[in-house]
């Protein structure tokens, strides 16, 4: 990409939420399966090809498959075909300039790439988070009972993150982020556990959906010291973005700012300037725009612009929640690129900061916040 500030250009990114790839080869329904959000492709003959990621894609992808930008849907994905997807995933994720990639193995871990294969494509670190809700729920299948749960939870969530980063939260998914600012006691969770497991005894899934419980969790890994990332605003269907505004987080963050524990707000929108409000009021607060990078495309400029309104520039970190198709962390690190470049260009050309504030600006999103909140070595 051309028109870049040098030094937006040269920096060697920290991913700070991302996920594995897809190691098999796809088909175009499949591909465009995962481009979004969406759950499938559309049976009423529409084409997610026909959205602003699909522009994306399709301009900024084929140069490094060796086409010409702007190769038809059909000319992309035959040429992809062609390479194996051990090629295309090195190619795209080597293209990133990113050093570091901190990966959520926690959904559809037997389907991706691990954090070790994402760091041999890529040629890079990659450092692990882990899911609470995942360990959870493998606590669950594993057996155990309504009092001896929380135990067992922290003694599983202990182990599993002696090499770990950071933790993650999917509470937006599945009760929502209006989370209590108490912490539960352990007849509070005692109990709530002990509903879970009948709940599974009768014949329902082992899915985690307990207010208390999704508190308990994010507690223990507080209790640990850990950063601890929050899905926040935009998801799949499963999501009820109405109840997924992080100003409902508001009396956790005050429950939890003595913690000194980051509280980490994933993608944000619609409610970015919401979540840009919060890194700036709580200390312990600290936002990114994620996937809604890439979904946005042509407008990823303006989302980045919005979202830096009132965000201090130590609290806004760089992701791009890829997931499945490398492609995505290829587009969600260039179109991150470019609308940072454009923001502190257009500070520079209007004299409200200087060159070197500009910078300092570009290393501390890029890099510097992330390797400060995470405790990543430089």
């Amino acid at each position: 990409m051309t028109g870049l500030l040098p030094f937006v250009a040269d920096l060697r990114l920290v991913d700070h939420h991302c996920h594995g790839l897809v190691s098999a080869e796809l088909d175009r329904p499949a591909f465009e399966a995962m481009l979004t959000e969406a759950d499938t492709v559309s049976p009423l003959g529409t084409t997610l090809f026909d959205s602003l990621i699909g522009l994306a894609v399709r301009r900024w992808c084929p140069p490094v498959l060796d086409l010409e930008p702007h190769a038809t849907a059909d000319e992309y994905l035959t040429r992809r075909a062609e390479l194996t997807a051990s090629e295309v995933n090195g190619r795209f994720l080597r293209a990133t300039g990113t050093g570091d990639f901190l990966v959520d193995g926690g959904f559809l871990p037997d389907q991706l790439t691990s954090s070790t294969e994402l760091a041999r494509l890529a040629q890079a670190r990659a450092h692990d988070i882990v899911r609470l809700e995942q360990v959870a729920e493998a606590v669950v299948w594993a057996g155990t009972s309504g009092v001896g749960f929380a135990d067992a939870f922290s003694t599983e969530l202990e182990k599993r993150t002696a090499n770990a980063v950071g933790v993650k939260s999917i509470a937006a998914y599945r009760v929502g982020l209006e989370l209590s600012g108490e912490r539960p006691t352990s007849a509070d969770v005692a109990i709530a556990a002990g509903n879970w497991l009948a709940d599974v005894d009768a014949g329902a899934p082992i899915r985690l959906a307990d207010e208390v419980l999704h508190r308990f969790l994010v507690w223990t890994g507080i209790d640990l010291g850990l950063p601890v990332q929050f899905h926040v605003g935009y998801g799949d269907s499963d999501v009820d973005l109405h109840r997924c505004n992080p100003l409902l987080l508001t009396d956790f963050l005050r429950a939890t700012r003595r913690s000194r524990v980051p509280i980490l707000l994933l993608h944000n929108y619609p409610f970015h300037r919401e979540a840009g409000y919060l890194a700036q009021v709580f200390e312990h607060v600290f936002v990114d725009v994620g996937l809604a990078t890439h979904n946005t495309g042509l407008r990823s400029s303006a989302l980045i612009e919005e979202t830096l309104e009132i965000t201090p520039f130590g609290k806004f970190l760089f992701s791009t929640d890829a997931f499945g198709l490398a492609e995505l962390y290829h587009v969600g690190t260039l179109l991150f690129r470019r609308g940072l470049s454009d923001f502190l260009r257009k500070g520079l050309d209007a004299d409200e900061f200087s060159l070197a504030d500009a910078e300092h600006i570009s290393r501390l999103v890029g890099i510097e916040n992330a390797q400060r909140v995470y405790g990543l070595d430089t």
